[in-house]
């Protein structure tokens, strides 16, 4: 920014001295144009249940993409989950105790 008080010096103002004015970016330079475009309401916008209805059947097409389980693979990785969550619960178990022993130990 420039150190000026009252400066109508803007961040693309800056960037153009620095770039030279050969290679100003393209569409740089003016906000409130690029700001009220955006705004303006686009006419080929559906309506909410034209968008609710596309999310719909978008969802349901990506669900056929999908690569389901098969029953004996589910119940090995539900197999699987469930000994690898007994085994962490066991440490923190072993853990507790050694520590709540150790604790009782050290401060009576």
């Amino acid at each position: 920014m420039t150190e000026a008080h009252g400066s109508t010096a803007t961040p693309e103002d800056e960037r153009s001295d620095e770039l030279g004015v050969d290679e100003i970016p393209p569409g740089g330079g003016n906000r409130r144009r690029r700001r009220a475009q955006a705004e303006k309401p686009d006419p080929k916008k559906k309506g909410i249940f034209a968008r609710l209805a596309l999310f719909y059947r978008q969802v349901v097409a990506e669900l056929r993409k999908v690569v389901w389980p098969t029953r004996n693979e589910l119940i090995t990785y539900t197999t699987v989950v469930i000994v690898f969550c007994l085994i962490i619960i066991g440490i923190v178990y072993a853990l507790d105790l050694g520590f709540s022993k150790a604790a009782l130990e050290v401060f009576g």
